[in-house]
Formats: structure tokens, C-alpha cells, sequence
């Protein structure tokens, strides 16, 4: 929850949909989205807020590729006097209701965590079961998830999805790294996390704060693709603050491009 930490983090769907417009802009593919509450500027899971943002981008000239985010209401707290009991901040939610955004609304792309694991000081909750009733509700809706992976189980985990044809060949690998307690941001993990990604899939990488950009090159050197955005890091340099989304995305290009690679256009990304 960054908004408070930076002047820039959109929060409305109208400065959502314009911050993933920018990006598009900036030389990005693929916008991955989440919403807030306007009035809060909390993280929610408010259908009304992802179809205002989905059809404000869906009505501009901009032809970047939407991903919806699934990861929210993963989230579980045990009460300190009964753990079985949710404590505040807890936001775990039924499979259905995670992805009900994506059946009505069928972006093309959709993420879809792989983890259960502690991240911070709470549990991000993606049971195997629930993984199933959501992979297939992705899959029905005919959007593709985006398998978020934080550690190296979780990668083995995503193979089984699609090895039981739950997710469509060839699946799209996002590799996670540096967030509290999974792999860290390292060229080492990154590149033993790439070797473990199947035969003929597509994978990405990212870094979180500081290790956003080094990380970009890293992923380009190894042949992945990459991320970038103010939900995983709020500056553009050491103690400068990016200006907004479509500024780490220039940044990132220019570092794609020093390496001697091409940022995909949404058509390219498409194709693939």
C-alpha cells in the first residue's frame, strides 16, 4: 500500500486507466492492473472500479495489453488469540469471487499467483485446490494467466496446473523476486529460477525497489521479458522519486535497449 508514500500513485479508475494509457505510451505491452477504493485509497476488489478502468481503456486509442490483477484477497492474518480466526487485515476470499472480474470483464491477460507462503509479516494464500477452480475460470473466461511465481515450488506447481491442462500451452512464467520471505533479487536466483521454467514457455522477471532496474538487465541478458511500475518501486534513481508509471517504463526501455534488444509493441506481445 504505497498511496501516502507517493504524490503520483493513481487511485481512481480515471487516473488508473490514464497511468496504464501513459505507460503504453512509454513503450509498455502490457499493463497489469490493479484497483483502490477512490475515497481511501486502499487496495479493493470492487467490480465497479476494474470495469470503469477496463472500458476507459477499451474506449481510448490505446492498444496496450490489459491484465488484470488476481492477487487480492489472498491475504490471511491469524488472530493472536485464536489463529484459526482471521485477525484485521485478513482478505481472504472464495476462488469465484477472485476472478469474478475477470469472467465478467475477460481481459486478455489475468495474474494468477502460484504462492502460499509468508510474505511480510501475514500468509499470501493460493491453495492448490483453489488454484484449480481459479485456473479454470481464467481459462473459461478465455484469458491467459500471467503465473506468478515467488519461489521455487511455486514454480513446479504452475507446470502441474498446466500439465493438467488447466492453463493453455505456452504459458507465461512472471518470476517474482525480493519481497519478504521468497527469492531474492539476485542474478543468481533469477537465473536458477529461469533454468526451472518448462521447455517452450515464455517467462519474465522483476526486482523490487532498488533492484527494479538492475534486475530489467538481468532478465534481458537471460532472454526473459520484464516489468516494471510503482507497485514494485517507487523511484527512478537512488533518492528521486519517479515522476509516475510511464517514467520507470522509459527508464526500462532505454536499459532494453543498451542491451541490445527490442521492446515488444501490445501486437508483438499478442503474437506470442
Amino acid at each position: 500500500d504505497t498511496v501516502g508514500k507517493h504524490p503520483a500513485i493513481p487511485v481512481t479508475p480515471v487516473q488508473i486507466a490514464t497511468a496504464a494509457i501513459e505507460a503504453g505510451e512509454a513503450g509498455a505491452a502490457i499493463a497489469h492492473i490493479h484497483v483502490r477504493d477512490p475515497a481511501t485509497g486502499k487496495p479493493s476488489r470492487d467490480i465497479r472500479y476494474y470495469r470503469e478502468v477496463v472500458e476507459r481503456i477499451r474506449a481510448s486509442n490505446s492498444d496496450i495489453v490489459i491484465n488484470l490483477t488476481c492477487g487480492a484477497g489472498g491475504r490471511y492474518v491469524p488472530g493472536d488469540n485464536d489463529p484459526k480466526q482471521g485477525a484485521p487485515g485478513t482478505t481472504v476470499a472464495t476462488p469465484l469471487d477472485r476472478v469474478s472480474h475477470v469472467v465478467e470483464l475477460k481481459p486478455e491477460i489475468c495474474s494468477l499467483d502460484c504462492a502460499t507462503m509468508n510474505m511480510g509479516e501475514f500468509v499470501f494464500m493460493n491453495t492448490p485446490g483453489h488454484l484449480r477452480t481459479m485456473a479454470k475460470q481464467i481459462r473459461e473466461a478465455g484469458t491467459k494467466p500471467e503465473l506468478e511465481v515467488f519461489d521455487i515450488g511455486h514454480i513446479r506447481l504452475a507446470e502441474r496446473l498446466v500439465q493438467d491442462d488447466l492453463i493453455a500451452d505456452p504459458p507465461l512464467f512472471q518470476i517474482v523476486l525480493g519481497v519478504a520471505w521468497s527469492l531474492p533479487a539476485t542474478p543468481q536466483a533469477m537465473a536458477y529460477a529461469s533454468t526451472l521454467i518448462p521447455p517452450g514457455a515464455h517467462w519474465a522477471s522483476f526486482g523490487i525497489s532498488r533492484m527494479q532496474f538492475p534486475m530489467v538487465a538481468q532478465a534481458v541478458l537471460l532472454g526473459g521479458h520484464v516489468r516494471v511500475g510503482l507497485e514494485d518501486n517507487l523511484y527512478i534513481d537512488k533518492g528521486e522519486l519517479a515522476k509516475n508509471n510511464a517514467a520507470l517504463v522509459e527508464k526500462a526501455v532505454k536499459i532494453v535497449r543498451l542491451m541490445g534488444a527490442e521492446p515488444a509493441s501490445p501486437a508483438e506481445a499478442r503474437r506470442e
